[in-house]
């Protein structure tokens, strides 16, 4: 360990310099391959480089990015948010919190069509803040539930960034989909705990919901959740049952939201272009990170630094608790810096021998990194939910983190939950290997 210690902390010193200056990641995650490859072992750099980037964009699997990312740009273009708080709104009147529930179901709902924790903050907040505020809720509360319920968008199917961790490890990216459908429902079910109780301790900041609500207003509540809810259960549906691969349940989710789109009205020849390239600068820029990190995890793996970090794991003998806490905090610190794709792509070729040395189900691994990840989500400087909601909101950062704040301390709970209770990730995961 002695001995690779400098070269250790010159490739970290090269990478974390490259992204300070604003290098893309992408760029770094190449160049510091190419460093460690060219100064620290005798491979042919320039053969391994094309191999891999070629190795890396070749997948079928990673066709399904664009397509999920394709999904939620034609969504978020059309009616969805409205019809997700028209139609949600007469079924939680009676609950402590009433119409704050809005956020995180909303959130919860969009997230399973998105796949992008930022496009749900801000597709959900752009129609409920207003509404909550012009009613009289309370602004902390109702920043807090949104920053906290649109990181839902990273866990629940389809989670882009489930699809980026399965490429990047080559595990089942339909194993990876179910295994974050009980987590997000649990997380769902936390935020909501946590607001009926601030509402029964605050009952002075819960407006009245005043609005007449008999059959007819829930049947048209249910008229507009349909066509979400036939979407959701269409692709995540299609999935579980193993009628469709993660790809092809993409393909059809594309359709379906094309077709909601145009009966809604909201589908035009401008709006279909400003989705298509909204998913192609996005699909791109992951692609181009995958690329490099794919190159990364081959040069590492010729300088011998991740066979060396796992055998010192080993040596210090870690319970795999205590090597989960030491990698929450690594995780929470470098997402408070990167977005949380980078974190997992930067991550994988080091920290995955020390995981898998130490036992640890690497389904249920990237489940647990995608919950870390989505607390980086609402912890500054680098949250993205933070600068969405700076944004609609229009209140300074450090006002909107503390009202994330809750929301943080809810998904460490989650954290530790899953941690003591493993079958919350593995249960569905493990139904479709019997299946199968």
């Amino acid at each position: 360990m002695a001995e690779q210690l400098p070269l250790i902390l010159f490739l970290i010193a090269a990478m974390f310099a490259l992204l300070a200056s604003g290098v893309w990641v992408a760029l770094s995650l190449l160049a510091v391959g190419f460093i460690g490859i060219s100064l620290f072992s005798g491979a042919p750099t320039g053969q391994v480089l094309a191999t891999t980037v070629w190795g890396a964009s070749n997948s079928w699997a990673l066709a399904a990015l664009p397509l999920f990312i394709w999904m939620g740009e034609i969504l978020f273009r059309s009616r969805l948010s409205e019809d997700l708080f028209s139609g949600l709104a007469p079924f939680t009147r009676r609950l402590p919190g009433r119409l704050m529930h809005v956020n995180v179901l909303g959130c919860g709902i969009f997230a399973a069509v998105s796949g992008s924790s930022a496009a749900t903050a801000a597709t959900v907040g752009k129609m409920a803040i207003p509404e909550l505020q012009a009613r009289g809720y309370d602004d902390r509360m109702v920043i807090g539930t949104l920053a906290g319920s649109g990181t839902l968008g990273l866990l629940i199917p389809p989670s882009i960034i489930l699809i980026v961790y399965g490429v990047a490890t080559e595990e089942s990216i339909a194993r990876l989909f179910l295994a974050g459908i009980l987590p997000g429902l649990m997380l769902v079910g936390l935020f909501m705990g946590y607001v009926a109780l601030w509402s029964l301790f605050n009952p002075s900041k819960v407006p009245e919901y005043t609005e007449p609500v008999d059959w007819r207003v829930r049947l048209d509540a249910i008229r507009r959740l349909g066509p979400v809810v036939a979407l959701i259960a269409g692709v995540i549906g299609s999935i579980y049952l193993g009628i469709a691969s993660p790809t092809d349940a993409a393909a059809v989710g594309v359709a379906l939201a094309l077709a909601l789109s145009w009966v809604s009205g909201t589908l035009s020849r401008q709006s279909f272009i400003d989705g298509l390239m909204g998913a192609l600068k996005t699909s791109t820029m992951i692609a181009f990170i995958l690329a490099g990190a794919s190159f990364l995890t081959v040069a590492m793996g010729f300088t011998g630094i991740p066979r060396m970090l796992a055998e010192w794991i080993a040596a210090m003998e870690l319970s795999p608790g205590m090597l989960l806490f030491a990698l929450t905090i690594f995780f929470a610190v470098l997402g408070c810096f990167l977005d949380g794709i980078s974190v997992v792509v930067l991550t994988t070729s080091v920290i995955l021998p020390m995981v898998e040395q130490a036992g640890i189900d690497l389904i249920w691994f990237g489940i647990y990194v995608v919950i870390v990840v989505e607390m980086s989500q609402i912890t500054p400087p680098v949250g993205f939910n933070l600068f969405v909601l700076q944004g609609l909101t229009r209140k300074n950062i450090l006002y909107v983190a503390r009202a994330a704040l809750p929301f943080f301390l809810l998904m460490v709970l989650a954290i530790v939950l899953i941690v003591a209770f493993p079958e919350i990730v593995t249960y569905l995961p493990q139904r479709l290997t019997a299946r199968g």
